[in-house]
């Protein structure tokens, strides 16, 4: 690709982009800091991914997927998972009518282009799948009707990290399918002032709405064409590889503590991330510091830690550290 391509491209994704700045002001109008939060919600949204939040209660969760979704002027549903929740409540149901005298087909609150799965380990298995299975295939069957989910779609599961009793655990497979898993932390303490002040005086800003859903379906296509160089493929296939064969990255030590590493899902969900962060960040290609920006959110979820590890106190994060450290950037 020569460089006036570039230029002409960088030029265009500038253009694009310039939505994401006023999208961040609605949103930073009701959310207290939680940048992170934020600016991984519109990595998930714009990359086409959905997103696994991990955080105590109390953190503006809900209150974040709310908000982009007024911006966005997009049909918002939540639903709280429960462990007497069935998947009919999740995709719907078909109800019989006596005044037709038929079978009528009521649908689930997850026909709805920002959903959030609140406390998703709280419910079974059976009713987690049927949300993994819509998240997918982004559509539904009910009865012997299938029905596309709208678009932009986006599922925002959250999970309490403190409780485990009563909790179904999502398995390792089910978990790959979220693009990005993002741990949420407590606030700092002039924000957490602010927040204190802004419920003491009872005036809650709202977000108005700046853009419309189709502005972001056709954000992505514009997502898809920034330019990532052959260079940064392979440094993005050498950091999913060194996760399953650390040895060969000369982390040798490392082998005793993954259980497993990224699938090629993994390489798939990096390199969209990293466009949609260079496309945030208003740049018409990808570089190294793009990657690793979004390394931890994308590959936390899919390294699998051995009994060593866990006895050792090993985390994901310092995996990815010590993988991000080996791989030679390009």
């Amino acid at each position: 690709m020569d460089n006036i391509n570039i230029k002409e491209l960088n030029d265009r994704i500038q253009q694009e982009s310039s939505f994401v700045d006023i999208l961040t002001m609605e949103m930073n109008k009701v959310i207290v800091g939680q940048k992170h939060l934020v600016e991984n919600l519109l990595i998930g949204l714009l990359a086409n991914g959905h997103i696994l939040l991990e955080g105590v209660p109390g953190l503006a969760k809900t209150l974040a997927i709310n908000t982009l979704a007024s911006a966005i002027d997009a049909r918002f549903s939540r639903i709280q998972f429960t462990p007497d929740l069935l998947p009919a409540d999740v995709i719907g149901t078909l109800i019989y009518s006596q005044k037709s005298e038929q079978f009528q087909i009521r649908k689930g609150p997850i026909f709805a282009n920002f959903v959030l799965a609140d406390e998703i380990n709280r419910s079974p298995a059976k009713v987690q799948s049927a949300l993994l299975e819509a998240m997918q295939e982004r559509q539904v069957t009910i009865g012997d009707e299938t029905f596309r989910l709208p678009e932009p779609f986006l599922v925002m599961a959250t999970q309490n990290p403190i409780e485990q009793e009563g909790t179904y655990p999502l398995p390792e497979a089910q978990v790959d399918r979220f693009m990005l898993k993002v741990v949420v932390s407590y606030p700092k303490k002039e924000e957490e002032k602010l927040i204190v002040r802004m419920n003491n005086s009872g005036e809650f800003p709202k977000a108005n709405p700046v853009l419309k859903p189709e502005d972001i379906v056709k954000a992505r296509q514009v997502v898809r064409d920034v330019y990532m160089d052959e260079k940064i493929e392979r440094y993005i296939v050498d950091i999913v590889y060194a996760t399953r064969t650390p040895a060969e990255y000369g982390l040798d030590k490392l082998s005793g503590l993954i259980a497993y590493g990224g699938s090629p899902r993994a390489s798939i969900s990096l390199s969209m991330a990293s466009k949609a962060y260079a496309f945030i960040k208003r740049r018409g290609y990808v570089i190294p510091e793009d990657v690793r920006a979004v390394c931890n959110e994308v590959l936390r979820h899919r390294i699998g830690l051995t009994y060593e590890a866990e006895a050792e106190n090993v985390t994901t994060e310092n995996i990815i550290a010590e993988i991000i450290n080996a791989v030679e950037v390009p």
